[in-house]
């Protein structure tokens, strides 16, 4: 009986853990989780299961490991000398608590990655001005590219952008893209 509450317990603490880290939830802290699953353990010995059971699950998370990596990870660290470890128990609980949530997780990391608002559509059109509709003038204008842009957040409608650009603003525009796609190969060629 005593192994069945421990088990209870563990899941407890890593669902509590992934509550506070993966889905936003203020309300599960520390203090809660002790005093609600491990009520009898000294707060020096919670503190740092809570802090090794939040390291494995942030490490697990950010590799999105797949079964055979956990139960490889899981492994080494019940190998694992002094206090950085974890037992047969706490390891088979991971492994429980990863192949539940692991979709629940990815999910979350995902859209707390996603900078809000989102472009949700662009559209765009190349225009090139007539005399009549520059007024009447003798001389036509050169081509003006139209953008729209759909913008949004999750769960609310789009809102609209229309930028306007002459050729001029095109060529600059083409040539900061140009300066951003080299910073970030730059960044790759380096990791």
């Amino acid at each position: 009986m005593a192994d069945a509450d421990a088990a209870k317990s563990l899941s407890g603490l890593l669902n509590g853990i992934a509550q506070r880290v993966y889905h936003n939830n203020a309300d599960m802290t520390e203090e809660l989780l002790q005093h609600e699953l491990y009520r009898e353990l000294p707060r020096e010995e919670f503190t740092a299961l809570h802090a090794r059971m939040t390291g494995l699950l942030k490490s697990i998370a950010a590799a999105d490991m797949d079964h055979a990596q956990l139960e490889a990870f899981l492994t080494a660290q019940t190998r694992r000398q002094g206090g950085g470890g974890v037992t047969a128990e706490q390891a088979a609980a991971l492994s429980r608590f990863w192949k539940s949530q692991r979709v629940r997780v990815r999910e979350s990391l995902l859209a707390q990655s996603r900078w809000e608002p989102g472009l949700r559509g662009l559209s765009w059109r190349v225009d090139l001005q007539t005399a009549a509709s520059r007024g009447g003038a003798a001389e036509p204008g050169g081509p003006v590219a139209l953008v729209e842009l759909e913008l949004g957040r999750a769960g609310q409608d789009s809102e609209f952008v229309c930028l306007e650009f002459d050729e001029t603003k095109v060529n600059q525009l083409l040539k900061k893209m140009a300066d951003v796609q080299r910073s970030v190969d730059g960044i790759a060629h380096r990791s």
